[in-house]
């Protein structure tokens, strides 16, 4: 008898429990209900662009404007294009109030379902209140604020007003958004012209608009048409006949201009849109149809005076590809980027995406590691054919361009000015090969490199992106720096998401040592370097008005300048996709020359600035044949750097004359006067 009362009390508490469970969950659907009647019918309309801004805060592209929005009525929009995407996304959405419970429960297994397409994860309505009010974050948060929402839209909307905001604001990619725009984006025409095998063909899309897309992958897109339109056959929206032609039908695609060739920097907006999907941690379609404000680094004036340089030395009629970066070296800001001659032709984007042997611009990276070593500006080494014998037991001779060779030992000046191969190896071999590839991850390097003795010649494949933030590190004193192109990231409620933080200073690399060899870098353009050729900037020296740092570099089929100031580190990479050599002497000067041309446009109004030389180095008018310090009868001296207690004791005495009626004091004098106004030169430049 106990036991019997005992069952009965459990389960009358278990029905109490259960009723007032039930009214609580009454109590807050009508509450939520309730709440959303008070707040009113929602906005049907939202900017769902995102708009990129320059470093200034003036807008340098979108995705897209309004102008590549058009609305149109449900009873303008074809009927099979209707019935195909409620068959697609939502076969019972007239049906349900906003949310298919049935859909919810099944969703558990969607994921297996690959090839059904009848079914979607969320109904229209929800998908519409995400397009129209929210992120696409995968937050629990996001969940609740979309469900709240589309109850409001199905309050005070009816079911024909969802479906049609809903197919006039779904994204179908390449910047189209509602079906009148993909209409005239896919197939030139309005969407009441649409024939059903194109209109399947567009249902399909909103799915994924980048897999699906038959511009970006016309096999995949086909394969889901085809299937939707078995699916309107099955349930009878088109008859044997209509299946049929629809079936075979040949479409044919609108041929245009691809809107993003006329935006500014279209090759630096697609760095920005991965760049922001990352940060963000969404696909890239997200973040064009987010409604973000993305702040960037481009510097309008830079990127226009990148472009003008690259117009007027590069013909038009030239295969020759470019691709070209330009980053402030304090903060590794991004300002100006080109990634190949013609957007709309190739969008590929070589300054991030090729890699290529970068030559002789990876020897600072060498010399970096031998001032650490041991050398100096005046370290003297033999130029001549030279045979080096491996440890594997095989031989490996380099050459210096055009067979030149001084045949006698040069300074380490001279080496990096001529730009002298057999140096660099006997270098790098006498350093150990592994020495330079530790060394150039200390630059931001992080491509893999063979551990060979030809690296010292840049016989590893980097980036372009790579190799400027390596000079950027020389530019700032040693200081790290990563290239980027996002400052701020607001959503589309005016919240900043997203804001980088001040640049950290912090030093990889030792000051000292980055001064000399900025120093030795000049030295490029300086012909007082000359030696058994001319400098290897001599063919743009005469263009250039303030003093830079730089460093050139080839292959058979690649072309490389890389320089800067202390303002801005710039890189120029031509040649050609195919690997094809540079034959024409023309071409192995089109990235000098594109160099030469945007650094003096850019710095044209800029406030002349030095590098700035750390404590504890010394200034010494060096020979350059010698390596000794210079006296007034040397032909030519030039002043260099080192660490204080390196620098050489002894003078030139190789150019030591005179003349037979007692001029020396007059000609000492002269020298003398000519070599002072040198080294005050060097003075003001490095420590005024």
């Amino acid at each position: 008898m106990g036991k019997r009362n005992r069952t009965k009390k459990i389960r009358k508490l278990l029905f109490k429990i259960g009723l007032g469970v039930t009214a609580l969950g009454i109590i807050f659907i009508a509450g939520v209900y309730g709440y959303a009647f008070i707040l009113g019918p929602p906005n049907l309309t939202s900017d769902q662009n995102t708009i990129y801004y320059s470093e200034a805060g003036e807008v340098i592209g979108e995705e897209r404007g309004q102008e590549n929005r058009y609305w149109i009525n449900l009873d303008e929009m074809p009927p099979e294009l209707i019935d195909a995407t409620l068959l697609t996304e939502d076969k019972r959405f007239y049906q349900h109030h906003g949310f298919d419970i049935k859909r919810i429960l099944a969703a558990i297994i969607s994921d297996i379902k690959t090839l059904s397409l009848k079914e979607g994860a969320s109904t229209l309505s929800q998908q519409y209140a995400r397009n129209l009010f929210l992120s696409h974050e995968k937050t629990w948060m996001r969940k609740l604020k979309e469900a709240f929402y589309t109850i409001r839209l199905e309050i005070f909307y009816s079911k024909d007003e969802i479906l049609e905001g809903y197919l006039n604001t779904v994204y179908y990619g390449h910047g189209a958004y509602g079906i009148e725009t993909a209409s005239k984006y896919f197939f030139g025409k309005s969407a009441d012209d649409l024939t059903v095998a194109e209109a399947a063909m567009l249902t399909g899309v909103p799915k994924g608009p980048t897999y699906y897309s038959p511009l970006n992958d016309e096999a995949r897109a086909t394969q889901r048409q085809q299937q939707i339109l078995k699916n309107m056959h099955q349930e009878n929206v088109i008859s044997d006949e209509e299946f049929y032609l629809a079936e075979r039908e040949d479409l044919q695609y609108a041929k245009h201009l691809d809107g993003k060739n006329n935006r500014i920097g279209p090759y630096f907006q697609d760095t920005v849109l991965n760049e922001a999907a990352n940060i963000l941690q969404l696909d890239v379609e997200s973040i064009r149809s987010g409604g973000f404000e993305i702040f960037t680094t481009l510097n309008i004036e830079a990127q226009q005076a990148l472009e003008s340089s690259i117009q007027k030395n590069v013909p038009e009629d030239s295969e020759v590809e470019i691709g070209s970066l330009a980053m402030d070296p304090k903060s590794g800001a991004i300002r100006a980027m080109v990634g190949g001659r013609d957007y709309k032709r190739s969008p590929f984007n070589r300054t991030i995406q090729a890699k290529r042997m970068p030559g002789s611009t990876f020897k600072p990276f060498l010399y970096y590691a031998a001032l650490h070593k041991g050398y100096t500006a005046s370290t003297m080494q033999m130029s001549k054919p030279t045979t080096f014998e491996l440890e594997d037991g095989n031989v490996y001779q380099p050459s210096n361009y055009n067979d030149y060779y001084a045949n006698e030992p040069i300074t380490l000046a001279q080496a990096i000015a001529l730009s002298d191969n057999v140096y660099a190896v006997r270098t790098n071999m006498f350093l150990g090969t592994e020495t330079l590839i530790n060394t150039a991850k200390q630059f931001g390097i992080n491509s893999e490199l063979p551990d060979v003795p030809s690296l010292a010649l840049g016989t590893g494949s980097v980036t372009m992106k790579e190799m400027v933030t390596g000079y950027g590190r020389l530019a700032n004193g040693g200081k790290d720096i990563n290239g980027y192109t996002i400052e701020q990231i607001v959503d589309r409620e005016g919240k900043i998401i997203y804001e980088r933080g001040e640049p950290s200073h912090r030093l990889v690399l030792d000051p000292q040592k980055v001064f000399i060899l900025t120093q030795l870098m000049t030295g490029i353009f300086d012909e007082s370097l000359n030696g058994y050729m001319s400098v290897t900037g001599s063919s743009i020296a005469d263009q250039l008005s303030r003093t830079y740092a730089g460093k050139t570099g080839s292959t058979n089929t690649d072309s490389w300048m890389i320089g800067y100031s202390p303002n801005l580190v710039a890189g120029v990479w031509t040649g050609y996709d195919d690997n094809r050599r540079l034959e024409k002497p023309p071409e192995r000067q089109y990235s000098r020359k594109i160099w030469a041309g945007f650094m003096e446009d850019v710095h044209e109004d800029l406030p002349v600035e030095h590098f700035d030389a750390p404590g504890g180095l010394v200034a010494v008018p060096i020979d350059p044949e010698t390596g000794y310090r210079a006296t007034p009868y040397c032909d030519s001296s030039t002043v260099m750097f080192f660490e204080k207690g390196t620098e050489p004791d002894y003078h030139c005495l190789e150019h030591m004359h005179g003349d037979e009626d007692g001029d020396i004091e007059e000609l000492h004098e002269k020298d003398t006067t000519e070599e002072k106004g040198t080294f005050e030169k060097w003075f003001e430049v490095f420590f005024d």
